[in-house]
């Protein structure tokens, strides 16, 4: 029986990707810049940062979006998500020096992961088709309204336009996140285009059932894993 090529196979419209020709242009343009610009400098921040401040960089912003996680669970309604996101916040700046370590961990307070895009989400809307955004990658309308919404939730949001530690905080924030990403990147095969739209699709999925996800029996176990990394 004869098999279908990558471009007859792409003819067929993906209901969950019916904009994949230009989502495919958006990734290799995305592509492009990363591997030219962004890759290279996570890489050097990677060979010239010891691993006990790269821990500690990480672990600084990912305090501030408990933030973000304390005031969605409060619109989804979640009490003990809220809770949780509230202790970790006042543990970690409190104890953890600012969020540099994270203790709450340690007290039995695990990271519950909530943005506006899950609230959106919570109250039924729809996530809309898979979209490839310049700069940003994988989203959705739904994603993106709730990024944007986000946006001005985070501390950063508020800070002056005109301070230029705004601009530095944020690019290092962008640097060391990519920087987080390198090591899973030898667990992507096949379709680089495909494997990273179905793991954001099913990330989502699982962040917005809380958890509760359907895994592509098709996909390897390493797949299914980088699938549900924070990607």
């Amino acid at each position: 029986m004869a098999t279908e090529s990558p471009a007859e196979a792409r003819s067929t419209v993906n209901p969950d990707d019916p904009y994949e020709n230009w989502n495919r242009s958006v990734f290799v343009f995305n592509d492009t810049v990363d591997s030219w610009v962004l890759r290279p400098v996570a890489q050097a921040y990677r060979t010239v940062t010891p691993d006990i401040v790269d821990r500690g960089v990480t672990n600084f912003f990912n305090n501030l979006t408990e933030i973000r996680n304390f005031t969605n669970s409060l619109l989804q309604l979640k009490g003990e998500s809220a809770v949780v996101a509230f202790g970790r916040f006042t543990f970690n700046t409190v104890f953890g020096l600012a969020g540099i370590f994270d203790v709450a961990t340690g007290f039995d307070l695990p990271e519950r992961p909530e943005d506006f895009g899950q609230t959106l989400g919570y109250w039924g809307a729809g996530s809309g088709p898979y979209l490839m955004l310049p700069f940003l990658g994988p989203s959705s309308p739904r994603h993106f309204a709730g990024l944007a919404t986000d946006g001005f939730v985070m501390p950063s949001a508020w800070d002056s336009v005109d301070s230029p530690e705004s601009y530095y905080a944020r690019g290092l924030q962008i640097v060391d996140k990519r920087a987080d990403f390198i090591p899973a990147e030898g667990l992507i095969s096949g379709d680089r285009y495909t494997f990273v739209r179905n793991a954001f699709l099913q990330r989502r999925e699982f962040l917005i059932n809380d958890g509760k996800i359907t895994v592509d029996p098709f996909a390897s176990e390493d797949e299914e894993d980088l699938m549900l990394e924070d990607f």
